[in-house]
C-alpha cells in the first residue's frame, strides 16, 4: 500500500496576533524581517506548516510553541520539536493571503505549490515550459490558463522536492498532467527530471481559483486533508 501525504491550507486571517505560538528561533527571525509583506507571508508559511504537524502528528507535537520550523542551508523548511529533528517532512506553499502545507512520512522527498490561477503571455512559456508542455497547455482538455498554470505549479513542486526551488531551470523538468479525472478530489501528475530521468510522483486539484500541486518521489496514495 502506498503511503499517504496530507495537506492543510490557513489563510492571513487565522494567524494570531500574538507571538506566543513561535519558537524564540523564530520569534529572533521574524523581528529581523524589515518588510510588513515579507513578515505576513513567513508568518502564514510558519502557521500553516506547524498547525499541519500537530494535526499529522497530535500526541508528538502538543503545542505550538515546541515545533520550530527552521530554513536548511538549501532554503527548504525543516521540523524541529525542543532543537532535535522531527520525524516528519514537509512543504510550504502560499500565494496572496492563502498558505498550503503538505506533511509526510520521514524518508520522503516531498514538495508542494501553491497559485492563483490566472493568465499568462506567450513569452512565460517560452521562458519557462518545454515545447512538450506548451503543446499540452494547447491541446489541454480544460480551460488554458488552468493548464497552464498547474503545469508551472507542478514544475516548482517537483524543484522543491529535489530541494533546489528556481534556482533551476524549470525546463529541465517534464510534466505530464492527467486530466481524465479531473473531477475528483485531487488527480495525478508524473514529473521527470530531464538529466537524470528521475520520475516524481504527483498530485493536483483546483479549487476557488487556485491551483494545488504536489510531488514526491515515491507513488503516494490520494492525499487527505488534516482536521484542526
Amino acid at each position: 500500500m502506498n503511503a499517504i501525504l496530507y495537506w492543510l491550507t490557513q489563510n492571513s486571517i487565522d494567524v494570531p496576533e500574538d507571538e506566543n505560538w513561535l519558537s524564540g528561533g523564530e520569534r529572533s527571525i521574524l523581528h529581523g524581517l524589515r518588510f510588513p509583506k515579507r513578515r505576513k507571508d513567513w508568518l502564514l508559511g510558519r502557521w500553516t506548516a506547524k498547525q499541519a504537524i500537530c494535526a499529522y502528528r497530535p500526541h508528538e507535537y502538543p503545542a505550538l510553541s515546541s515545533l520550530e520550523i527552521r530554513a536548511a542551508e538549501d532554503g527548504a523548511p525543516e521540523a524541529f520539536r525542543d532543537g532535535e529533528p522531527g520525524m516528519v517532512v514537509l512543504s510550504i506553499s502560499h500565494s496572496n493571503d492563502q498558505g498550503f502545507c503538505v506533511v509526510g512520512p520521514s524518508g520522503f522527498l516531498i514538495g508542494c505549490d501553491l497559485e492563483q490561477i490566472e493568465p499568462r503571455e506567450n513569452r512565460f512559456l517560452e521562458d519557462y515550459f518545454t515545447a512538450e508542455e506548451i503543446d499540452s497547455c494547447r491541446n489541454a482538455p480544460v480551460e488554458s490558463d488552468l493548464a497552464l498554470n498547474l503545469i508551472w505549479s507542478a514544475e516548482e513542486s517537483v524543484l522543491k522536492a529535489l530541494r533546489q526551488g528556481l534556482r533551476r531551470d524549470t525546463r529541465s523538468v517534464l510534466v505530464h498532467p492527467d486530466f481524465r479525472e479531473r473531477d475528483r478530489p485531487w488527480s495525478s501528475w508524473t514529473g521527470r527530471c530531464l538529466e537524470s530521468s528521475r520520475t516524481f510522483y504527483g498530485w493536483w486539484r483546483s479549487a476557488n481559483g487556485y491551483i494545488y500541486t504536489l510531488a514526491s518521489d515515491h507513488p503516494t496514495s490520494s492525499p487527505e486533508q488534516l482536521c484542526l
